[in-house]
């Protein structure tokens, strides 16, 4: 099932909905959290369509979600030049993810700073060698191509970086990608686990840095980076590149480390 037939059947109305198909995009018991965090964003954008750009997301993944919800949306507060908007997934009349999605309008802008450029040998992705994706997540050996980066991150640092691409990308506009993209790699706490255990992810906040993000032949560069890990918990950045390194994302979220 390709991301457009998982997301096309959601009207302005809402409610109750069938995802048949929804298998392919399966981590484990849920809808991986960026084709869940897509559903409720599109919820929120077919319920109240004349929205400025949008620019900052909260997304609470509370339970699994399956393939039968209901979507709700509704406008916290609207006002000259931003506007909020809460939407959830309920399953089984219970809810599954909360998320708040922040639009505003541009402005002429009252002082410039770019974000930090990118760091290490990140190489192109048409050369970065194809990852095993033999023990990966259903959802991304079905939807995702992913290659590693030119450097390799040393053993034992908290960081993951790749390049990826979806497989279909047809009729997605830019910004529906990167919600669909920006969640797509392991933790990066994964790195310094001792014993081995399931991890989850119970959060994502990012803000969108450009309203009109573009790459070259669909490739994205993803990074998850641990600031912190103790007591069960990482404290994770995820940041999302172009193909010529200009930073599209920047996300925090916090991981539930198990084992």
């Amino acid at each position: 099932m390709s991301i457009r037939e998982l997301i096309d059947p959601i009207s302005a109305e809402g409610g109750a909905l069938h995802l048949p198909g929804a298998e392919k995009w399966m981590q484990g018991r849920t809808v991986y959290g960026g084709a869940s965090a897509l559903l409720a964003y599109v919820a929120a954008i077919r319920k109240f369509p004349d929205l400025p750009p949008l620019r900052a997301a909260q997304i609470g993944f509370v339970a699994p979600v399956g393939t039968a919800v209901e979507l709700r949306a509704e406008m916290t507060r609207q006002g000259r030049n931003v506007a909020q908007i809460r939407s959830e997934i309920l399953c089984e009349g219970r809810v599954a993810l909360t998320s708040m999605w922040l639009f505003g309008t541009g402005r002429e802008p009252n002082g410039n700073h770019a974000a930090l450029p990118l760091e290490g040998a990140t190489g192109t992705p048409e050369d970065g060698v194809p990852v095993d994706d033999r023990l990966a997540p259903a959802f991304l050996k079905n939807n995702y191509e992913v290659r590693h980066t030119a450097e390799q991150v040393a053993p034992g640092v908290p960081i993951v970086r790749r390049w990826v691409r979806l497989h279909d990308r047809t009729a997605l506009d830019p910004v529906e990608e990167l919600i669909l993209m920006g969640d797509t790699l392991p933790p990066s706490a994964i790195r310094i686990m001792q014993r081995p255990g399931p991890l989850s992810s119970i959060n994502w906040s990012f803000n969108l840095l450009d309203p009109a993000p573009a790459t070259r032949d669909g490739w994205w560069l993803v990074e998850t980076a641990s600031d912190h890990a103790d007591h069960g918990y990482s404290s994770e950045r995820l940041r999302l590149w172009n193909s010529d390194g200009r930073q599209m994302i920047s996300g925090l979220q916090s991981v539930a480390i198990f084992g």
